[in-house]
């Protein structure tokens, strides 16, 4: 196996690495409740689970 000869600086690892970065995340609205959410992505509002405009779930109460 191959050993490094001399310790790589850490300017020099950073400098390799600045390529990988962080991207926001892409939000859209649902045209159903007005709620941004990420998409393909089921979501909770109003205590009712909505998955591409449609109440999938509703939260039961506990007494």
């Amino acid at each position: 196996m191959a050993h490094p000869k001399r310790k790589t600086s850490k300017t020099r690892r950073d400098k390799r690495r600045t390529h990988y970065k962080s991207e926001a995340k892409n939000y859209v609205v649902c045209a159903t409740t007005g709620e941004a959410h990420l998409p393909h992505r089921a979501y909770w509002h109003e205590g009712k689970l909505y998955y591409k405009g449609k109440v999938v779930i509703e939260k039961e109460v506990l007494a």
